[in-house]
């Protein structure tokens, strides 16, 4: 027996537990005694402090009702003033979750409807918010888990044996080498190995989206990485070059855990699927399927922000809030017995922004900082907010004016929403004139998971969810395209408009047929609000580029482009005085800054002003090299 399990049983009596599994590096108790599941949590308590670890008590599935006879209890129990609306059951873990429009009446220590529905069904009760907008991928991964659950309980308790069940490849020495598969000195294909002399992990595994050869795929042939001995992959957040590339980790034969927070798994389920559309339409064969991204999905271990938790016998990793995008986190890992502690901050914002709090600056401990440079040169820098909001305002005012509709491509998440919650707030605050705000691609899908996921934004825009008539995502002047028959309306209608569609760099998607038939009319405007990589069509029509080739059949179409060339810098990464405050809130002091997802001169410029400024050892590693911590 598992050394864990024996310190539990001198607490937890064994002859009252029918199994004892593990969830990932949690701990479950089943049970089969009716009394023990309703009274035993004074004793699974006084376990919890012996081993310090995380143990749920649990009915044993032979004790459920039935799911049919289970939800007309439930539907009885809960109050009608709650809005109950779905209830959605997890058979081989016991667990049911319960969607209703007013979870508050059902908090509380004093609230007995849950310790109701225990007792008489011998379920696990979760009680969530009813979205405002219904998501259709986040029912279809919780479809992918319901069919699964039997698997995904075997899978879980299998990865928290990895991770307890002792060391494989021995203690004689302590090292810890992190290795550069993608970004460094480069925007795109996030990929960074770390390794130490017990554990094999991928912070991230991403695509350059900027191109369409192979370079755009992290260096997974490097001799240091083997599929076969990868433990876990820790996923910052959910954009493309980030997360994009998992799947094909899955149809090559890894079965093991992604650690992500809940918005990051469904948004990256949803960019994975988007991304095999597009690659059907551009090539023969994409680079994986839909059944890898179920995988993904199957092996997803979700955590929240501040939650400790062991993912191999010597890392230990907690999320915190990045302000990048919702459910962005940055990953400190601790390593070792006290060994060494990382910071990787993936992607951040250091400043409160019309969606998310600014990211976290305190940690317990920080030896190495992996920082982002995406805008580290001395000339990144941002305009005040109310300037650009006035200058916005001033922009879409002339545009209107001449009858013109703006086109925004825009990334489906993060940078989609914060531009539609200022247009907003542009109208609400009479800054321009109520046009429709049309939402096309990604970004209505990615809104709806938004608005699943309050708890992950700020208060503020939290409040404005929870109120219909205030709810931004909700407001009459914005119309979701859903086909292409209806982009085409929107196409010809003669009244002035606000297109947001993806993607923000014109490499496929709604916005680029959105562009191919403005671009010809003078009147019309474009304005760009993402980082634009070189080599993109975006990046072309910023640097002032007129005409423009298009396949067509089996031949070609040229465009000249004649609209007006906008930018709107709403970027969800901290510019460079950001970054610079970041490094002076930072609590305690990292010895040693490793830049990675910038291009080069930035990524020197910034690591040079660190240096200079914090006395701190800097170094920017380009992709294929390894820099060693202890």
């Amino acid at each position: 027996m598992n050394p864990i399990f024996e310190a539990i049983f001198k607490t937890v009596p064994k002859d009252k537990v029918s199994d004892a599994v593990f969830e990932g590096a949690n701990i479950v108790l089943y049970t089969k005694d009716r009394k023990f599941f309703m009274e035993g949590n004074d004793l699974v308590r006084t376990a919890v402090m012996d081993v310090k670890k995380r143990i749920e008590l649990r009915p044993d599935p032979a004790l459920q009702v039935d799911e049919e006879r289970a939800e007309e209890i439930i539907r009885k129990l809960i109050p009608k003033e709650a809005g109950l609306d779905q209830v959605l059951f997890d058979p081989q873990r016991s667990l049911v979750t319960i969607e209703v429009e007013n979870p508050a009446l059902l908090a509380g220590r004093h609230n007995d409807v849950t310790t109701e529905i225990k007792g008489q069904t011998f379920w696990m009760p979760t009680v969530v918010r009813v979205p405002p907008i219904r998501s259709k991928i986040i029912e279809g991964i919780r479809t992918v888990l319901y069919q699964h659950s039997d698997y995904r309980r075997k899978f879980l308790d299998r990865t928290g044996r990895r991770i307890y069940d002792g060391w494989m490849r021995g203690r004689k020495h302590e090292w810890i080498r992190l290795t550069y598969l993608g970004s460094g000195r480069q925007v795109g294909r996030s990929c960074i190995l770390l390794q130490t002399q017990e554990s094999r992990i991928l912070l991230d595994c991403g695509i350059d989206v900027s191109t369409d050869t192979e370079d755009a795929y992290p260096y997974l042939d490097a001799p240091e990485f083997k599929i076969d001995e990868l433990d876990a992959v820790i996923l910052s957040h959910a954009h493309v070059d980030h997360s994009a590339f998992i799947p094909y980790l899955y149809k090559y034969g890894y079965r093991g855990p992604v650690y992500c927070t809940a918005p990051t798994r469904d948004i990256s389920a949803l960019m994975q699927l988007d991304t095999v559309k597009i690659q059907r339409t551009e090539r023969d064969e994409p680079i994986y399927g839909e059944d890898e991204v179920k995988e993904f999905v199957k092996h997803s271990i979700i955590l929240d922000y501040e939650e400790v938790t062991d993912i191999t016998p010597d890392v230990r990793i907690t999320f915190h809030n990045s302000g990048h995008i919702i459910g962005g986190a940055m990953v400190h890992l601790h390593i070792g017995n006290g060994l060494h502690n990382i910071l990787y901050t993936g992607d951040i914002k250091y400043t409160k922004t019309s969606l998310l709090s600014p990211a976290v600056t305190k940690f317990p401990r920080l030896e190495t900082l992996m920082l982002e440079a995406t805008y580290g040169a001395k000339d990144n820098i941002s305009p005040p907010p109310n300037e650009q909001d006035e200058q916005f305002a001033a922009t879409c005012k002339e545009i209107f004016a001449r009858g013109g509709k703006l086109l925004m491509p825009v990334l489906g998440s993060g940078r989609g929403q914060e531009v539609l919650v200022i247009i907003d707030r542009m109208i609400r605050n009479k800054l321009i004139d109520p046009v429709p705000i049309y939402i096309d691609g990604l970004v209505w899908d990615i809104t709806a998971i938004y608005t699943a996921y309050p708890e992950f934004l700020n208060a503020d825009i939290r409040q404005q969810i929870f109120h219909k008539d205030n709810n931004p995502f909700l407001a009459e002047w914005v119309k979701r395209v859903g086909s292409a028959n209806e982009r085409n309306k929107v196409i010809e209608s003669a009244e002035p408009c606000i297109i947001l569609a993806t993607s923000g760099m014109l490499n496929g998607g709604a916005s680029v047929e959105y562009f191919k038939q403005l671009a010809e009319q003078e009147k019309n405007a474009i304005m760009f609000s993402s980082y634009l990589a070189p080599g993109s069509l975006a990046k072309r029509v910023w640097g002032g580029e007129t005409e423009f080739a298009f396949r067509k059949g089996t031949g070609q179409e040229i465009l000249k482009c004649r609209l007006e060339v906008h930018k709107l810098d709403v970027s969800g990464h901290a510019d460079r005085k950001e970054l610079i405050a970041f490094m002076t809130a930072l609590n305690p002091k990292p010895k040693k800054v490793i830049l990675n997802h910038g291009e080069s001169s930035r990524c020197l410029d910034l690591a040079s002003t660190i240096h200079k400024q914090f006395r701190i050892e800097t170094v920017c590693p380009r992709n294929l090299e390894a820099v060693r911590l202890r």
